[in-house]
């Protein structure tokens, strides 16, 4: 197709083609209104460098309208051939064209691979319990070619054996997994470790140059909040322990979630003097007098909790008092294992080590060693 540009004129810009510069006057809504009115504001006189003057033949007009093409020609964009006398045809230049090809209807095995090679994939990651229907590297990275770039984020709700956050890895795309089968922790996992520590040598690692790098993270889906007990009624997951009911409340209700070492009650904060508490406890009007003499001018404080005693409700403005589940139901849906995980920013550790692909430390190692056995000692520019 590169073939077809040239830069017969010497154009900055680079290689070109010529284009036709008229199109149909006899379809759609410009045909319609021609018909109708006879007119057109891309039927007019366009005279050539020559002095040439032309009009569009029947039943066609100009590919712009007049103050278009003038601008058009302002830009060189326009070309009349070498003795500037030919019918005027726009100039496209390759660098303005999107590259790629278009996708065939079939793809064959020897171009994207078959289940058999997919199979031998997944059995480099866990040969004692083989995936049933794996995807080959190479279909997948086919996929990834025509649809997206470096830096796309790929997104794979129902994961299986790990083949499309493997291929995005290895292609330089950003990635997320969701999986709720066991083959999380079988497949998944070790084979997102092995791409990352350079370990993976198979599928489409040596098209790619595949050598290691990049990172990523793996979560476990917490179990529902509330639940209904035998009588229909909604309580607190029997599975949350206090520090998860109480960090699970706080994002809830926008809370960041940071246990102060002295003041049990200031669990989270959503500014510098709003708090949040989560307890289990029956609150009352006791304890809340106790934190109402702790707290400082222009404190404020939410306390979530299982029940209180009645005199504590608006006992102070600057204190709110809240019953779980109440304050939650009809917020969230509650009581299945498939919501959504709403991350919003991770720690990071200044102090933490770049991370080194396994492969390459095992490269290092045994090149150190081949060395050593050699008698040959590294200078400070090998």
């Amino acid at each position: 197709m590169d073939k077809r540009y040239k830069n017969p004129d010497n154009d900055s810009r680079g290689v070109w083609k010529a284009v036709d510069f008229t199109i149909s006057l006899t379809g759609g809504q410009r045909g319609a209104q021609f018909a109708k009115t006879g007119e057109s504001k891309n039927i007019y006189e366009i005279t050539t460098p020559s002095g040439r003057k032309l009009m569009p033949a029947d039943g066609r007009c100009w590919a712009a309208s007049e103050d278009r093409y003038k601008e058009l020609l302002a830009e060189n964009r326009i070309w009349f051939g070498k003795t500037g006398n030919n019918v005027p045809a726009q100039k496209k230049f390759l660098t303005e064209v999107q590259s790629g090809i278009v996708s065939k209807t079939i793809w064959f095995r020897k171009e994207v691979g078959d289940n058999q090679e997919a199979k031998k994939e997944v059995k480099a990651v866990n040969a004692s319990e083989i995936f049933a229907t794996p995807k080959p590297e190479r279909l997948i990275e086919r996929i990834l070619t025509l649809a997206t770039d470096n830096n796309d984020i790929i997104l794979d709700s129902f994961l299986g054996s790990g083949t499309t956050t493997a291929v995005a890895h290895k292609m330089n795309r950003k990635w997320i997994g969701i999986e709720l089968g066991d083959h999380a922790y079988t497949h998944c996992l070790p084979r997102m470790k092995k791409v990352v520590d350079g370990l993976d040598e198979g599928g489409i690692s040596k098209s790619q140059n595949w050598k290691g790098g990049g990172g990523f993270r793996f979560y476990n889906l917490a179990p529902s909040l509330l639940k209904k007990d035998d009588f229909g009624n909604w309580i607190i997951e029997p599975d949350y322990n206090a520090d998860m009911l109480a960090a699970a409340m706080a994002k809830h209700e926008g809370y960041h979630y940071s246990p102060d070492e002295q003041l049990f009650w200031k669990q989270g904060q959503s500014t510098e003097q709003d708090f949040i508490f989560t307890t289990t406890q029956f609150v009352t009007l006791e304890l809340l007098d106790k934190i109402h003499e702790q707290m400082q001018e222009g404190e404020s404080l939410l306390i979530c909790c299982k029940s209180f005693q009645a005199a504590c409700e608006n006992k102070y403005e600057n204190i709110n008092v809240k019953k779980i589940p109440v304050m939650l139901l009809g917020r969230c849906e509650f009581g299945k294992d498939d919501y959504s995980l709403n991350i919003i920013s991770m720690p990071t550790d200044e102090n933490e080590e770049p991370f080194v692909p396994a492969a390459q430390i095992i490269a290092e190692e045994k090149e150190a060693e081949d060395m050593r056995k050699q008698g040959k000692q590294s200078t400070l520019f090998d």
